[in-house]
């Protein structure tokens, strides 16, 4: 009777510890829609996000944007779920002395995430909205210079 009960704990303890390692990585599997090559074109240059699953709970993009042959922008983002908290650290070539800033998750939806640093000098926030499977907007705003600011990027999916 000893050896069932404790079989029966065992198993009900493994089966617990792998339902809560699925339920601890929803949250980044809500954002795999960011996942692929994403582009956007304009008069002011090219803005080009590349996102890849590194595994269950990280993913790691490349973001340029390029004006004729100058690379004006490039920025490494990690977004990478730990426990329950869902992070998005962005490091941007010469600024921050190349270290990352981390934004936490604050809202998640569907077809949105919305990532904060209130005490980032700008942006404070961060947003993907998806508007289809083949475009979203990326979003930054916050106060620059002591006033309301934001920049919007409407972004369609290379195939």
């Amino acid at each position: 009777m000893f050896q069932k009960m404790t079989l029966i704990i065992i198993l009900l303890a493994v089966v617990s510890c792998k339902d809560s390692d699925a339920n601890e990585k929803e949250k980044i599997k809500a954002a795999n829609w960011l996942l692929g090559n994403w582009e956007s074109k304009s008069v002011e240059g090219n803005l080009t996000e590349t996102w890849k699953k590194v595994n269950d709970s990280t993913f790691q993009a490349k973001s340029y944007f390029i004006k004729e042959k100058d690379t004006l922008h490039f920025e490494s983002i990690t977004l990478q779920q730990k426990g329950e908290e869902l992070t998005y650290s962005a490091a941007i070539q010469g600024q921050n002395n190349d270290k990352p800033v981390a934004f936490k998750l604050t809202t998640a939806t569907e077809k949105q995430i919305i990532f904060e640093n209130l005490k980032h000098d700008y942006p404070q926030k961060i947003s993907y909205t998806q508007i289809t499977p083949d475009s979203l907007v990326a979003k930054i705003s916050g106060i620059q210079q002591g006033k309301p600011s934001s920049e919007q990027f409407s972004m369609n999916k290379i195939k």
